[in-house]
């Protein structure tokens, strides 16, 4: 089990170090065009999860119910960048809901989650850029975030 945590650790910090890969194509410096970006890992394969369904949703103020915010697939870097614009991305409650068992599915197994769903609070404490990274495994999945300093 010690081996797998480690794994994990690391997949992660390599994820997110400067010694990773290069940045998308439309992030400038200060990340200004991507205020939300999402990474998936395959941890059974070790490799992005790519072509998943994601949904962005915001809760309405009624604090019951979700509206549709933004949608896209992850790439075949298991990423998905400009989901909204820093205009748009305004302070509120988010959910991004990842098709995995479709995903899953597609690999020939069967998992146990339908969908995983990260929910969040945006921008409460000023405007940030969010990286939230997720790896996923048929039975299990965990989350990690990256969130920048309040800035203008």
């Amino acid at each position: 089990m010690a081996y797998i945590t480690g794994f994990i650790v690391l997949a992660l910090l390599a994820a997110f170090s400067d010694a990773g890969p290069l940045a998308h194509e439309s992030h400038g410096a200060a990340d200004s065009k991507c205020p939300l970006m999402l990474k998936v890992l395959d941890a059974v394969r070790g490799t992005p999860a790519a072509n998943i369904d994601v949904n962005v949703y915001r809760q309405k103020e009624d604090d019951t119910t979700w509206e549709l915010f933004s949608t896209g697939k992850t790439s075949e870097q298991g990423e998905i960048h400009d989901l909204t614009t820093d205009v748009a991305f305004t302070e509120g409650i988010y959910k991004v809901e990842f098709a995995t068992k479709a995903f899953w599915r597609k690999l020939g197994l069967s998992p146990f989650h339908e969908f995983v769903d990260v929910v969040f609070t945006a921008n409460d404490a000023g405007h940030r850029h969010y990286t939230i990274a997720v790896l996923l495994t048929p039975f299990s999945f965990s989350t990690t975030a990256v969130v920048s300093e309040p800035h203008d």
